[in-house]
């Protein structure tokens, strides 16, 4: 790692975390900027804001592996620095917004500008040796939760001033970011490195291709897949289900949340990286995945608001699971597909976030209609169980760099 390299890293997780701030920075203000350009009552805005959302995450899933392909091609740098641009347009727009439609174009900007945390994991896959990356990739997870907890927080302040407030702000943010990273950040992929950019590549198949010659691959994107469906339990439905489960209010909720963001920073930041090391990244994600999955079955069964907050220090060890999956990842595939690999990674996510909230919020429906409103937790928590299980009976045992040998013909 050259003298320059040692800068990337710290710049990308400082990247990463003003990009979920700003993001974090609209949720207080969101339902009612829906209702007051919408005209219609609350119950409408939750409907339309699942639209945005679901635009987001269209629009991602075709990005990711166009971005991830242009960062194989043209380097790491000029597309973080592009999508931060498109971030702070597109704050800026919805600032702006006279109209539902402008919303709607804003989330689609949003979505192909938030498929960053592909280029963002090349980076950090470019500099990083193999044995250490799944510890890094906990570092980009605790800079998300850091800032998921100060985005919310600072746009209930700044909502004191108006709706269209923490939008300015994070347009501002997000300028500032593209301008620190054009002044700080180095390219991180080597010339040689680089291949051509091919159309045929640049969709979610073909990002994944070179994976495929590797057997433990298509099991291990199943299970990655698994895992994000089941996960998306959390922001889909929490409120609703801790509201109809305690009674609780927005601020007992909030606080519910920030335990989260804490929780999962200590364990990313303190302790993945020590069980990596020990474990091997394929027994500590079939202990990340039980960790999480007995949390949520203990979800649907929980009688009393403070177990919520000890359960999860059960379940924060689930949050091992990206950084573990991730580092396996990237161990399949050569220096020159980095990006097309993260890539490929961000649209799969997407299409969870299209699905997942839907399967999530039909159960908690389903359930609540019949009596038993943790029905939700418990599909997902079969879902990510399902995830751990085929981990154990698919994914070969290689837990260090130095295993590698043990992949199945064809793996690079």
């Amino acid at each position: 790692m050259t003298m320059a390299h040692r800068y990337a890293v710290p710049v990308v997780l400082a990247a990463v975390t003003i990009d979920v701030i700003g993001f974090g920075i609209i949720m207080p203000v969101l339902p009612t900027l829906i209702t007051q350009l919408g005209h219609v009552d609350l119950s409408a805005a939750t409907r339309i804001a699942g639209w945005l959302l679901a635009v987001f995450a269209i629009a991602q899933f075709f990005a990711g592996p166009v971005l991830g392909n242009l960062g194989d091609r043209f380097g790491r740098r000029p597309v973080l620095i592009a999508s931060m641009a498109a971030f702070a347009i597109d704050y800026a727009l919805t600032a702006a917004a006279p109209t539902l439609a402008w919303l709607f174009v804003g989330r689609i900007i949003a979505g192909i500008a938030g498929a960053t945390f592909g280029p963002a994991g090349a980076v950090i896959a470019d500099v990083t040796p193999p044995e250490k990356r799944a510890a890094a990739f906990g570092y980009m997870s605790a800079a998300f939760g850091i800032g998921f907890i100060i985005g919310p927080a600072l746009g209930g302040v700044l909502a004191t001033i108006g709706p269209r407030a923490p939008f300015v702000a994070a347009a501002i943010l997000a300028a500032g970011n593209a301008v620190a990273m054009l002044i700080l950040l180095p390219e991180t992929l080597a010339e040689e490195n680089r291949r051509p950019f091919r159309l045929r590549d640049a969709h979610i198949v073909g990002a994944f291709r070179p994976l495929f010659a590797a057997g433990a691959a298509g099991p291990l994107l199943l299970a990655w897949f698994f895992w994000q469906l089941g996960g998306i339990v959390y922001p889909a439905v929490w409120s609703f289900w801790a509201t109809l489960r305690f009674g609780w209010d927005a601020k007992a909720i909030g606080w519910s949340l920030a335990w989260v963001g804490f929780v999962t920073i200590v364990v990313q930041l303190g302790v993945t990286g020590r069980v990596v090391a020990r474990l091997g990244e394929r027994r500590t994600a079939i202990v990340a995945a039980v960790s999480a999955s007995a949390c949520l079955f203990a979800y649907a069964f929980t009688t009393h608001g403070w177990q919520v907050y000890a359960f999860f220090l059960i379940g924060a060890l689930g949050q091992m699971g990206y950084p573990a999956l991730n580092g396996l990842l990237t161990r399949m595939v050569d220096a020159t597909r980095q990006g097309a690999l993260q890539g490929g990674i961000g649209s799969m996510g997407s299409v969870a976030q299209i699905f997942g909230p839907l399967i999530a919020a039909q159960s908690l429906a389903w359930g609540a209609a019949r009596g038993f409103d943790g029905a939700a937790f418990l599909v997902a928590g079969g879902l990510i169980a399902l995830a751990a299980l085929i981990i154990v009976a698919f994914v070969p045992k290689v837990s260090t760099v130095d295993d590698a040998s043990n992949l199945p013909a064809g793996a690079p």
